[in-house]
């Protein structure tokens, strides 16, 4: 009967252990499948953004890459799962990249478009500083 106690406790200890390692495996996998997530987002939405600026630009895509309708397709669609996944600076960011990228759309009158081209690569800037911040936030 003496030997009993000490082999209860040792098996709590255990399954406590066991229960404790379990749901830390499971809070850190769910944290790099997020992290993960937002990674892939952001790299979506640059990639759309600098293709779409190229595009617009008419400097680096030919006549067989994406059109302007696909590439704003796939910024908003990355510009979404960056409004599930990432903070309110992150997105602030992004919509304000977003608009940005509209405002540099063709018009006549216009006449410092290097100006505002480096203004928008500021702002890109921005946006991955804060993004690559949002990813390796603990």
């Amino acid at each position: 009967m003496e030997n009993i106690l000490p082999v209860a406790i040792g098996a709590g200890c255990g399954l406590i252990g066991a229960i404790f390692g379990s749901w830390f495996t499971a809070r850190r996998q769910d944290r790099m499948w997020l992290r993960e997530q937002k990674l892939k987002a952001g790299v979506g939405f640059n990639t759309a953004v600098v293709q779409l600026l190229d595009h617009l630009r008419q400097t680096r895509l030919g006549d067989d890459g994406p059109g302007t309708d696909e590439l704003v397709d796939r910024m908003q669609e990355a510009r979404s799962a960056l409004y599930l996944l990432c903070g309110d600076d992150t997105v602030e960011l992004a919509d304000a990249l977003a608009r940005r990228v509209w405002s540099t759309l063709p018009t006549e009158g216009r006449q410092d478009r290097k100006a505002e081209h480096r203004e928008t690569l500021d702002l890109l800037r921005r946006f991955t500083h804060q993004l690559r911040l949002e990813i390796t936030r603990p």
